[in-house]
């Protein structure tokens, strides 16, 4: 089964919560609610926004 990644929308008037599938990294997709154009982060960039302040300075 495929797996899918959750992003929200980033139009401020939606903030819908957005499930996409794996296969869309690095694309970008539509929001089906307000049809705002969303880049789908790649995995590299993903994991670099997880990380906190104290992991990054290690």
């Amino acid at each position: 089964m495929s797996q899918t990644i959750r992003i929200m929308c980033p139009n401020l008037a939606c903030r819908k919560l957005l499930a996409v599938p794996e296969s869309a990294r690095s694309k970008t997709v539509r929001c089906k609610a307000c049809h705002t154009a969303i880049r789908v982060p790649d995995a590299q960039t993903q994991q670099t926004t997880n990380e906190t302040p104290a992991e990054k300075a290690s």
